[in-house]
């Protein structure tokens, strides 16, 4: 036993004790490990190693007897601690027939087709079967019969034969449930085959009938040739006939055995039907032609792809001296990309945008009515497009520009007769003036009839057609002259108005306000002009006239006056406001006779300014002004295009530290949780 023990030992076996086994004998041996010395552990690595180079014979099984492979690592050959066994064995690698589930059915066991024929009927009834129609393979409630008055459990009459039960299949491994071929009857595929038989039966026939009709055109032209051959009476043409004769032959005899070498060959590969240079091809290239690769040799040339033989850039775009080689081969892209390629992708293109406005159409399974969608649709949008064109026309007419010859032409034509030498010299004429400026000019952008910088006002440079100051403006004609002279009266914008702007209702009364008075002041000249009109026709009322005038001037100077006091109101109105806003931060001195209550209005005073003059107080100013520039813009945006002004009137400057801190103060952060909340009030 000490031997045995010692051989196991040195094979590298280790015996693994289960737990219960240790606890029931109480002892820690066994299979536990032991701790080994450095000269075991190395004769065990020493053996081991002669296992594998062969010196040593191999380990055997303890079961089976066989070699076990020195090769095999441990993790394997090692034997769990739930396996009993005595020595090295590879029991545990081994399938369990006696643990295994049953096996699967077998690759030809499949369900039966159609309706079986099962064996004679029965003439008693067989207690247990089906009441109604006698069957024994199922019951009375799963019978599908028709219900008899009297069941053949009674009458013993007319029993059913037992239905045909299909048996019972088992598919557990992943193979069998994923199996594609289940069920497949190989009798099927002979249909295939006859049907190949009968194509290849056809086309042998119709090869015959060539052949056939062939020879007949051969031995005719035989004929012909040899009546020639003897009505000729010059024998150099006789001979030269007979010559010919057997090369006649020849040729048939070539055309015959091409036809044969043709039944031979795959339907589907290209044949050369030379003689000299017959060969049959599958989609490859004639050994003459330079292969795809070969054209460019740079570092930089087109990818080839030898999986699918295709190259899709030119190999020669752009190289001189081989125009000619990139006319035969330019590319897969080239052929992609031409003919009828373009339309189809118009076509999935179109699909697909239809498909988006909600119309059912595909491109592969409804080609014909994509077709006729996509014809109906470009009609449709050609008609549009002209009736849109002649609404704008009718409404801003230029019919005539469409109609002129382009520019080009009208300028490059003239009546002067200019003649030239050989060499260029003028003998006749006058040459053409050179043109002065390197800049385009008689540009007319946006409509316009004008060039920038035709009109001058208020110190900028505008657009004489319509009084427009702004470059990239669309002109209105003479409808913008009042609209672009407003904005032009309007003032520029300043530090202290951006500071201390004044709230969007009064500037709208004010608005309201000086609209009226242009309406009076409009009113006025109306009434002016009728007058001077007046004053043409009759010279014997000129006196009453100067009267009248008179009195109008009065009342000019009336309603001037009037609009100066309400001018001056509304300034008191803006400063009583603005008072009030401040919250009386800032007060009037009030002079006192006193020196103590004097003294102490400037120390308050001092202060005040003293506090507005602070860092907070700065802050929380540019914070307000943040805020209100921002619902300002909020409303402008709500506003049409049409009615949105333009933004001319803003100063461009880098923003200050108090600026920048205001607007991160004033921004809202999409984390925030009461960013909603925040949003919402600022847009009431």
């Amino acid at each position: 036993f000490q031997l045995v023990f010692d051989l196991v030992k040195m094979s590298g076996f280790k015996a693994q004790t289960p737990v219960s086994a240790l606890i029931r004998t109480g002892k820690g041996g066994g299979g536990v490990d032991e701790r080994k010395t450095r000269d075991s552990f190395r004769k065990e690595k020493d053996l081991e190693e002669d296992r594998k180079l062969g010196i040593e014979p191999a380990c055997v099984d303890v079961d089976s007897g066989r070699d076990i492979n020195p090769h095999i690592p441990q993790f394997i050959t090692q034997t769990p601690w739930y396996v009993p066994a005595e020595g090295p064995t590879l029991k545990h690698q081994r399938p369990h027939w006696e643990r295994q589930q049953e096996i699967d059915s077998g690759v030809h066991e499949w369900y039966k087709r159609g309706q079986q024929e099962t064996s004679s009927k029965p003439v008693k009834f067989k207690p247990g079967s089906c009441e109604n129609c006698g069957a024994t393979t199922h019951k009375k409630r799963d019978c599908f019969e028709r219900p008899r008055k009297m069941g053949a459990k009674h009458t013993n009459d007319d029993i059913a034969a037992d239905d045909y039960l299909q048996p019972k299949l088992r598919l557990t491994s992943w193979e069998a449930k994923r199996d594609r071929w289940n069920g497949y009857d190989n009798t099927a595929y002979s249909e295939v085959i006859k049907e190949h038989e009968k194509q290849e039966e056809v086309r042998k026939i119709i090869k015959a009938e060539k052949l056939k009709e062939e020879k007949a055109i051969a031995d005719a032209a035989k004929e012909k040739a040899d009546a020639d051959a003897e009505n000729s009476a010059d024998e150099t043409k006789a001979e030269e006939e007979k010559v010919e004769k057997p090369v006649g032959e020849e040729n048939t005899e070539e055309k015959v055995d091409e036809d044969l070498y043709a039944e031979d060959a795959d339907m589907q590969s290209s044949v050369d039907m030379d003689s000299r240079t017959r060969i049959t091809v599958r989609n490859l290239r004639i050994r003459e032609d330079t292969a795809k690769y070969l054209y460019n040799l740079n570092e930089n040339a087109p990818y080839y792809d030898p999986k699918s033989r295709s190259m899709r850039e030119n190999p020669l775009a752009g190289v001189k001296g081989k125009e000619q080689q990139a006319a035969k081969f330019s590319g897969e892209n080239f052929v992609r990309y031409t003919g009828e390629v373009v339309d189809a992708n118009e076509a999935q293109v179109f699909a697909w945008s239809a498909r988006c406005q909600g119309i059912d159409v595909h491109a592969l399974a409804e080609p014909t009515k994509l077709e006729q969608l996509q014809r109906d649709f470009k009609s449709e949008k050609k008609d549009v497009k002209e009736e849109t064109k002649k609404k704008l026309l009718e409404k801003y007419g230029g019919d005539e520009h469409l109609q002129a010859p382009p520019k080009e032409l009208l300028l490059a034509q003239s009546e002067a007769y200019v003649e030239y030498s050989r060499k260029g010299t003028l003998l006749k004429g006058e040459e053409r003036p050179l043109i002065k400026s390197r800049y385009e000019e008689d540009v007319y952008p946006k409509n316009h009839t004008a060039i920038f910088g035709s009109y001058w006002a208020v110190g900028r440079w505008g657009f004489r057609c319509c009084h427009s100051f702004v470059k990239q403006s669309y002109c209105i004609g003479e409808q913008g002259y009042a609209v672009n002279d407003e904005m032009a009266a309007l003032p520029s914008m300043t530090k202290k108005e951006t500071k201390e702007e004044e709230p969007i209702e009064d500037k709208s009364k004010e608005v309201k306000e000086e609209e009226e008075e242009k309406k009076e002041v409009k009113e006025e000249s109306s009434s002016s002009s009728s007058s001077s009109s007046s004053e043409s026709e009759d010279s014997e009322e000129e006196k009453e006239k100067q009267k009248k005038k008179k009195e109008e001037a009065a009342e000019e100077e009336k309603r001037r006056s009037e609009r100066e006091s309400r001018k001056r109101d509304r300034r008191r109105e803006k400063r009583k406001r603005r008072a009030e806003k401040m919250g009386g931060k800032r007060k009037r001195k009030r002079h006192n006779s006193s020196s103590s209550e004097s003294a102490r209005s400037v120390d308050s005073s001092a202060s005040e300014v003293e506090e507005d003059n602070t860092e907070d107080a700065k802050l929380q100013r540019e914070v307000a002004k943040a805020l209100k520039e921002e619902k300002k813009a909020r409303k402008e945006a709500k506003k049409n295009e049409r009615d949105r002004k333009y933004n001319t009137t803003y100063e461009i400057k880098k923003p200050s530290e108090l600026e920048v801190e205001a607007y991160k103060l004033t921004q809202v952060h999409a984390a925030d949780p009461m960013a909603k909340f925040i949003e919402e009030k600022r847009n009431k």
